[in-house]
């Protein structure tokens, strides 16, 4: 991606390391998460692949706190975001979601235009300037790969826009904010081939700026776009290295069979 001129009262994140620590996590009684333990580096992509129910979206929302809003909820251990706790009693939620941004495996643009979209997070937050929040939303539809194709038509409705067209706009949305880190659940699942490849190049151009953490269940996804991949298996981390080397010589007999596809 070539450098894009960052607007006025934005400051590029300088951090976005995340680390559980014996993290577990319960609905209710039924524990979800076992004792993981997992640093994800700042500024790479992650991956976390596993069979449906194995706890990697449980895993990924508890970063941002998404979980909270589940009545019956709980969980021990700690989930660092550079060295803050993320469930310390001190946290300020709000701020919280502002640096950690969130993007869904279904598209979710607000019925808006594709303009006040974008600049939502930048207006709950306080900013009004219309000139910054100008600069703000081409900004952020240009990191997104969207600015050329809606520059034309922001103030029409975002639920005109493709699929794939709507799910880069959710990720211009959430880097409106300039989140250091960047969840994403399965955002690619349900588009098409040609969609799916300038989503995954949209990442691969953000990962020098953001930190990002993907759930897929595409394996192929996972080699194409990832330097780290970790395994989750019935709640638990199996394994977490190189993404070269959990699909060539994985040291766990469940990783290998999981990306050999004998099961899952």
């Amino acid at each position: 991606m070539s450098a894009i001129a960052q607007p006025v009262g934005i400051d590029v994140p300088t951090s976005g390391a995340v680390e559980a620590r014996n993290f577990s996590f319960f609905y209710g009684r039924k524990q979800a998460l076992f004792d993981i333990s997992l640093s994800i580096e700042p500024r790479t992509i992650t991956a976390l692949i596993g069979p449906s129910g194995c706890g990697k979206s449980t895993f990924l929302r508890s970063i941002n706190r998404l979980n909270d809003t589940i009545p019956g909820t709980r969980h021990t251990g700690q989930m660092l975001l550079d060295t803050d706790d993320v469930n310390a009693p001190a946290t300020d939620v709000v701020a919280l979601r502002q640096r950690v941004g969130m993007v869904f495996q279904r598209w979710n643009p607000f019925p808006r235009s594709i303009y006040d979209n974008v600049v939502y997070g930048p207006r709950i937050n306080g900013i009004s300037s219309r000139s910054q929040l100008d600069e703000i939303a081409e900004y952020a539809l240009r990191r997104a790969a969207l600015w050329d194709e809606v520059r034309d038509r922001l103030r029409s409705s975002a639920l005109g826009l493709s699929g794939g067209q709507q799910q880069r706009l959710c990720i211009a949305r959430a880097l409106a904010n300039q989140p250091e880190v960047l969840l994403l659940d399965e955002p690619a699942s349900a588009l098409d081939p040609i969609a799916t490849g300038k989503i995954e190049q949209l990442l691969h151009e953000l990962k020098s700026e953001v930190t990002i953490v993907i759930v897929t269940h595409n394996l192929q996804q996972a080699a194409r776009v990832s330097a780290r991949t970790a395994f989750f298996f019935l709640g638990e981390l199996i394994e977490a290295d190189t993404t070269d080397r959990m699909f060539t010589h994985p040291r766990d007999e469940r990783t290998e069979a999981y990306v050999t596809g004998r099961f899952g």
